[in-house]
């Protein structure tokens, strides 16, 4: 599936809770998205966890 196509149904997702649910619906949506996306990513193996808590610079202070 293109990268198109799913941000066409999450942009559809979010107009459809931001329609029937309001801004909170929305922000909901919008934020658990968000989680299921670095989850997946996490799974996928483009990302790893000490990628969110290393330093910048990966020096030790």
């Amino acid at each position: 599936m293109s990268m198109a196509v799913v941000g066409m149904i999450v942009g559809m997702a979010l107009g459809f809770a931001g329609y029937f649910g309001g801004f909170g619906a929305f922000v909901l949506v919008a934020a658990l998205g968000a989680v299921g996306f670095v989850v997946g990513r996490l799974l996928e193996g483009d990302l790893e966890l000490g990628d969110f808590f290393r330093a910048r610079d990966d020096r030790r202070r």
